[in-house]
């Protein structure tokens, strides 16, 4: 661990709160957050952007890389964001269209290895919170904490909805989402595995601020060291 910074990971599948929490807890321990999903979501969207893109149904690696080489992941306030042809692309990256499709771009090897390099150079610098897909398998199999959050797919769902839609849903529309979230978790399981070592957190029950309380507590826990005590101490 002598040639990069403190390394939490927090793998789990989709929605179910990795990039939320870990922003949280890396504000909370001084850490930069790192969503390595964004950057699959980027590819897509720089994918889908291009005036000659084919049927997804006909995308290659070869072409998701191509597009991949107009995404750059700049430090931020206390994060890492994706880049487009230099400019911001967050809403895009939360479209419907990328969402239907990123699953397809997250399970090409050489786009797995694109992203990969690019959420370990992140970490050669700074202390750093990552969430995503087999971080603490592929990505930082020796990270100081790895932690796998889980919840039921209703409550995943519901919580989704809450946040893309700014209010209550439904329960028609929590069943709709749960369709999707079960068939995205089918489509990511070969990309969605907890490592041996990992914290297994259901968060079904918890808020988002018992999450946080809790990984902070064990980063604190297992990631005291004499030349790191400062930023996991304060």
């Amino acid at each position: 661990m002598t040639d990069r910074n403190l390394v939490i990971a927090i793998d789990g599948p989709a929605a179910s709160g990795k990039s939320s929490t870990a922003q949280w807890v890396a504000r909370r321990l001084g850490f930069h957050h790192v969503d390595s999903g964004s950057l699959y979501r980027a590819a897509t969207a720089a994918q889908l952007d291009r005036p000659d893109s084919a049927d997804p149904d006909d995308w290659t690696e070869e072409m998701v890389l191509q597009s991949a080489n107009r995404v750059t992941f700049v430090p931020a306030e206390g994060t890492f964001s994706p880049l487009i042809d230099g400019a911001p692309c967050e809403a895009a990256l939360r479209g419907f269209e990328v969402t239907k499709h990123v699953s397809r771009v997250a399970k090409m090897p050489r786009v797995r290895d694109w992203v990969n390099e690019l959420v370990r150079r992140t970490a050669k610098a700074r202390d750093v919170v990552v969430d995503g897909r087999d971080i603490g398998i592929v990505v930082f199999p020796d990270a100081e904490l790895k932690v796998f959050l889980v919840a039921d797919p209703w409550e995943r769902a519901r919580r989704r909805l809450i946040q893309r839609l700014d209010r209550h849903p439904t329960e028609d529309e929590i069943a709709a989402e749960t369709d999707t979230i079960v068939h995205r978790d089918a489509k990511d399981a070969t990309q969605t595995v907890q490592a041996t070592d990992a914290i297994l957190i259901d968060t079904t029950y918890l808020t988002q601020e018992e999450q946080v309380e809790r990984i902070v507590a064990l980063a604190k826990a297992v990631t005291r060291r004499p030349d790191k005590t400062s930023a996991v101490d304060g």
